[in-house]
């Protein structure tokens, strides 16, 4: 998928591509060649001044998935081309990851704040770009803002293992069954907030952010971010939120799907796989009553089918209400469980998403491996791998009732009365996580209870109404991955 936003400042003068050429830095630099300030020179893109005791040109290369043989040229005191070598690094991650190009345009450090401009006067949005990475010795942080620059900051009180060590914990805490009742989880969400977010929350809100677009380093890209709690609130009734593979991989035009329809697909009954009875209230709730659609289940739900409804133009979101997997290992150990067969993540970009109109894959029944990088990278990587602008997917199998509620909530708030337009799908999100955290959404005498009415439940998901839907095991793992537009 090709970023539609490019500066033609961004080409360089000579036959080496801008996508290559912070590789060559290094060598360039031992020559004796000058490059950074030039090319920060070339830029009226304000930066702020380095805090003190800030030197990213000696921890770079501890901070990417892979350890490379040289420092790509980061200079202490200009974030910008940090922001630039993280791109550059963690784009070849998940190319290589993937097996293929996903992305033939490459912005530079400040050339990113010039896109979130551009964006903001489309959306009416103010969005920010958090790079989170994680090393040895320290976490670096990077925020690109519209009107900000990029500033940086080192937190030294934490390292690549003490952040997967309390994520993992802050995981097991939320989703642990005997633990729903409790706030057991809030110790390592505050912990995580203070090292990720607090060191840059006074500039978020001076320049009044309202999206972040989180851009993370392995270990971190299966963290619940909305659960991220400062005290008194969690992250999510603060900002709407996106994870993203990197910022050059996204689609930045917002999608428009206020008058398309959905394609509701999915299984109640597998062969070898748990049972989903609520799927088909599910489907039936989404594509008949809160979006216009079709509806195909079990054995309806079936590869051939599906490629088949997808030749349709009147689709704009694609909707999966089943097993999704992601696993340690390469694309093809990752998949997606249909009525018959397996659609595993490295033929995706085969249903040729990337060619219709679709602007919107929901996979509302995901897992993601604890611990694996390569079930990381296949998470963050499903919208860019998909061929779609964005995707919505769980980080952990939330229950079968907190699945329906959540989606038709989001979906309920994904689109506007009047029909005309729809609002971002990461504030959309966010107001159906904010709708279950407050009991807006609620379990009530074998219903789903919420503003806009109630909806009866299947007879052997009765007994289940008891359920506390505000505890975050039930909103906190759905993530927006991709455009958050």
């Amino acid at each position: 998928m090709k970023p539609t936003f490019f500066n033609s400042r961004s080409k360089l003068p000579f036959f080496i591509s801008s996508k290559h050429f912070w590789y060559i830095v290094p060598f360039l630099c031992s020559l004796g060649i000058a490059l950074l300030p030039s090319v920060t020179a070339a830029s009226d893109a304000p930066f702020s001044a380095v805090p003190p005791g800030i030197s990213l040109s000696h921890q770079i290369a501890q901070l990417q998935d892979r350890k490379p043989q040289s420092s790509p040229g980061i200079v202490s005191g200009d974030f910008a081309p940090a922001v630039t070598a993280i791109e550059g690094q963690w784009e070849t991650v998940f190319e290589d990851y993937f097996g293929r190009n996903l992305s033939e345009v490459t912005l530079q450090g400040e050339e990113i704040g010039e896109a979130l401009a551009l964006v903001e006067q489309k959306t009416g949005q103010k969005s920010a770009v958090i790079y989170m990475i994680p090393g040895e010795d320290q976490l670096e942080l990077l925020l690109v803002t519209a009107d900000g620059g990029v500033t940086g900051r080192t937190i030294a009180e934490t390292n690549q293992e003490m952040l997967k060590e309390t994520a993992q914990q802050l995981r097991q805490r939320m989703t642990s069954p005997s633990r729903r009742s409790t706030q057991s989880y809030l110790p390592q969400a505050q912990q995580l907030y203070t090292w990720m977010i607090a060191p840059l929350r006074d500039e978020l809100q001076s320049r009044g952010i309202e999206n972040l677009l989180l851009c993370v380093g392995p270990g971190l890209r299966s963290v619940p971010f909305a659960a991220l709690h400062d005290g008194e609130k969690f992250l999510v009734e603060q900002y709407s939120l996106a994870l993203i593979p990197a910022f050059n991989m996204i689609d930045l035009n917002p999608s428009e799907l206020a008058n398309t329809e959905v394609l509701a697909m999915g299984a109640s009954l597998f062969k070898t796989l748990s049972p989903l009875p609520a799927v088909p209230v599910e489907l039936s709730q989404i594509a008949r009553y809160l979006w216009p659609g079709e509806v195909f289940l079990n054995q309806d739900f079936t590869q051939e089918n599906l490629q088949s409804q997808l030749q349709e133009s009147r689709y704009g979101i694609v909707h999966l209400a089943t097993h999704a997997d992601f696993n340690e290992g390469n694309p093809a150990q990752s998949y997606i469980q249909l009525w018959d067969s397996k659609l595993t993540l490295d033929s995706m970009h085969q249903l040729e998403l990337h060619e219709s109109a679709i602007g919107l894959l929901v996979l509302s029944a995901c897992n993601t491996a604890v611990g694996s990088q390569d079930a990381e990278k296949g998470f963050a990587g499903l919208a860019i791998q998909s061929g779609v602008p964005s995707a919505l997917a769980s980080l952990w199998y939330v229950s079968d009732l907190g699945t329906l509620a959540l989606m038709s909530q989001f979906y309920d708030m994904f689109k506007t009365d009047d029909n005309s337009r729809s609002l971002l799908k990461a504030e959309a999100l966010r107001e159906a996580q904010l709708a279950m955290l407050r009991g807006e959404v609620r379990l009530e005498e074998g219903n789903l209870v919420s503003d806009r009415g109630v909806v009866p439940l299947p007879e052997e998901l009765g007994e289940l109404t008891g359920e506390n839907l505000a505890h975050p095991y039930f909103w906190a793992g759905f993530t927006l991955i991709g455009s958050p537009w």
